[in-house]
């Protein structure tokens, strides 16, 4: 089985979903003569021509309304933003026409569209370009959000949201591009909304996305050497969430943690502990954990950096005190 880079496995995705459907193209800053900010359209300008992959300036409002109205009339348009730092500025077109337009014209106009990018910290870039917008999205009716962490599931779910009907956001990462795994030859879809079991355990479940499953899998084997089982699951998909798969999880292990990038006041973490309450109260040994950014806005300063983010030994704490450890 080919081993892959995320990057190359998302340029392998959008490769095949514009050979299957000549209505699909990628549009954004720099995905044409540069092959993208991160490499991940490498080589699809030379392949597909400037009709359908088609370079912007930089307004990104202006390009993800262009791409809103171009799946108004039936084409399915990718909207690659360099980082989703920059989709604040096309936030309206998101919140307002991408989500609501099925809604407000009782489904006689859809928009099949995906807007992808990375997405939360990556290193050194200060605090207007760290944040996590997994949070903000997935709080909208009418929108799917999807993180990925490895090739498989990034090629997976990518030609899933291409093909989904709805828009959908789709999260990646700077620091994980170059991160390599086995990818299918053939053709495979992984359905949005199902999670994924990354380590089966017993003692502790560790709910995670994104950036969040290296550093939980990464605790997991700290915990491991102490004699403690992680069952640790990648949610994939935030919007819509796996929640029979959270449940089933602590309802075996009986406590839980949840590690992900984000401010802890409200968001997808603050979901996740209430619906655990709310559906696995009974079964709770241990509050909910969670470990996320500190809730200041994120340093520059490496150092500082490196005490906001969630790390392995963070998590670690974490897991020890849902189970009364000492820390």
């Amino acid at each position: 089985m080919p081993i892959l880079q995320i990057r190359q496995a998302i340029r392998d995705a959008m490769k095949e979903e514009m050979e299957r459907d000549e209505r699909v193209f990628l549009m954004g800053e720099e995905v044409g003569y540069y092959n993208g900010a991160y490499k991940a359209s490498e080589g699809l300008l030379d392949l597909f021509g400037e009709r359908r992959v088609i370079d912007t300036p930089i307004t990104e409002t202006g390009f993800a309304g262009l791409g809103i109205g171009a799946a108004m009339c039936g084409l399915r348009p990718i909207i690659e933003f360099m980082t989703f730092n920059f989709s604040a500025v096309a936030f309206d077109q998101i919140l307002n026409n991408a989500a609501k337009l099925r809604h407000m014209t009782g489904g006689q106009f859809g928009v099949p569209i995906v807007f992808r990018g990375p997405n939360a910290a990556a290193h050194m870039l200060g605090s207007t370009h760290s944040q996590a917008f997994e949070h903000f999205y997935a709080q909208i009716p009418g929108l799917k959000v999807v993180c990925v962490a490895t090739p498989y599931d990034a090629k997976g779910l990518l030609k899933t949201a291409i093909r989904d009907d709805n828009p959908v956001l789709f999260m990646e990462s700077e620091l994980m591009y170059s991160v390599k795994g086995e990818v299918p030859e053939g053709e495979y879809l992984i359905p949005i909304g199902q999670a994924d079991i990354k380590r089966p355990g017993d003692h502790v479940t560790v709910i995670t996305w994104g950036q969040g499953v290296p550093v939980s899998l990464k605790a997991a084997e700290l915990a491991a050497a102490d004699g403690i089982s992680c069952e640790v699951i990648d949610l994939r998909s935030i919007r819509p969430l796996d929640e029979a798969a959270i449940i089933q999880s602590v309802k075996k292990t009986n406590r839980a943690v949840a590690v992900f990038h984000g401010w802890p006041y409200g968001g997808v973490g603050g979901e996740i502990v209430a619906r655990i309450q709310d559906l696995a109260f009974d079964d709770l040994d241990a509050p909910v954990g969670r470990v996320c950014y500190e809730d200041v806005p994120m340093p520059y300063a490496e150092n500082l950096e490196n005490l906001i983010i969630p790390s392995p030994e963070r998590a670690y704490e974490a897991i020890k005190r849902v189970l009364y450890k000492k820390a």
